[in-house]
């Protein structure tokens, strides 16, 4: 009996131990792992901190992306162009108040069009990773950065400039939140709209140099008009998938043929806006000679976009319209009319006339 129970006893005192020193190790695995797993918890929080210090550090950059800045600064250069080719002389502070309101006007109008257009910028590829898109920022954190620019703006312009260009500054801010943006997905009418929008900064500058809207300030609308017109055309061509997933009406999309057509016809209708130019004072004839050659090469590849309905042609189209619209405004500055200013030269001829009548009479 004796001998069948010591076996039993040697074994339990030999499970004991075994069982008390898998307990042990295993305590101390369980240590470990709470020690290693607050370790990462201490780095998550630190990187967390971080990773909100950087987005304040980026907070310019974000800025810059929501304003769009590249197409911010080709509307204030056409503003700029718009004051610089403007008859009268120019005048550095009202010059630099012009380029600082439309930009921040710009800055107002691409923020709140990113607001509205969250849901359909996520589904393309080309605005994917925009900055609310990512939610680098709160939609509310972009209204407010628009609201700010855009009040700045429109005070700036009209405390600095003059009221006319304040006023075009905050009707454009209107026309291309509350027109433009929500009719991109209704109708391809959105297209002429956003031309219009487009043509308005030039005549903010010439309305900040001469202080009305003139006969002169035509050829700058015309040809900042049709310019878009060819420019999104070919540029849209390329992005028909793009603009099927985020359900936008373009011109590509909805009609081809149309898209096409409409390119060429403001290819050929740049020519005779160029010819406008020296007819209502705004350069000398040469404008027409130089712009010529310019518009005589955009309209032939107008022409072979049409023809080919390709990607190709339209891409070379798309890409030469970067290049004719600072061409073209800057042989409109080369020949503008009035360098001294439309004004003062009246003035001067009114006083030469005087002085030769008093000759004639002595």
């Amino acid at each position: 009996m004796l001998e069948h129970i010591c076996p039993c006893r040697h074994s339990a005192i030999l499970a004991s131990r075994l069982f008390a020193r898998f307990r042990s190790r295993y305590a101390g695995a369980i240590v470990r792992l709470r020690k290693e797993e607050e370790d990462r918890e201490s780095i998550d929080i630190d990187a967390d901190e971080k990773l909100t210090q950087l987005s304040w550090k980026r907070l310019p950059k974000f800025y810059l992306q929501l304003s769009k800045y590249r197409l911010t600064g080709l509307v204030v250069m056409t503003a700029m162009a718009g004051y610089a080719i403007a008859p009268e002389s120019l005048e550095l502070g009202t010059f630099a108040w012009l380029s600082l309101g439309t930009g921040l006007c710009s800055a107002a109008a691409n923020a709140i069009n990113q607001y509205i257009e969250i849901p359909y910028d996520s589904k393309m590829s080309r605005t994917k990773n925009r900055v609310l898109v990512r939610k680098f920022i709160t939609p509310l954190h972009a209204i407010g950065f628009a609201s700010v620019s855009g009040l700045t703006g429109v005070l700036a312009l009209a405390t600095q400039v003059n009221v006319l260009t304040a006023a075009l500054g905050a009707a454009n801010i209107v026309l291309y939140t509350a027109a433009y943006t929500p009719l991109k997905r209704v109708t391809i009418l959105n297209t002429w709209i956003g031309a219009v929008v487009g043509a308005v900064p030039p005549l903010m500058g010439y309305a900040a140099n001469v202080g009305e809207l003139g006969l002169g300030c035509l050829p700058l609308f015309g040809l900042l008009f049709s310019w878009q017109m060819v420019h999104f055309n070919a540029l849209s061509w390329n992005l028909k998938g793009d603009y099927t997933r985020g359900g936008y009406k373009m011109m590509a999309v909805s009609d081809p043929n149309l898209c096409r057509r409409v390119a060429l016809r403001h290819c050929l209708a740049l020519i005779p806006v160029c010819v406008m130019a020296p007819l209502f004072g705004v350069t000398t004839w040469w404008f027409v000679v130089d712009s010529s050659v310019v518009n005589a090469w955009f309209a032939w590849l107008g022409w072979r976009f049409y023809k080919r309905a390709d990607n190709r042609s339209a891409r070379r189209l798309f890409q030469f319209s970067l290049l004719h619209l600072p061409l073209i405004m800057a042989l409109m500055l080369i020949n503008k009319k009035h360098w001294g200013g439309q004004k003062e030269e009246e003035e001067d001829s009114n006083v030469e006339t005087e002085f030769a009548s008093v000759a004639v009479h002595m």
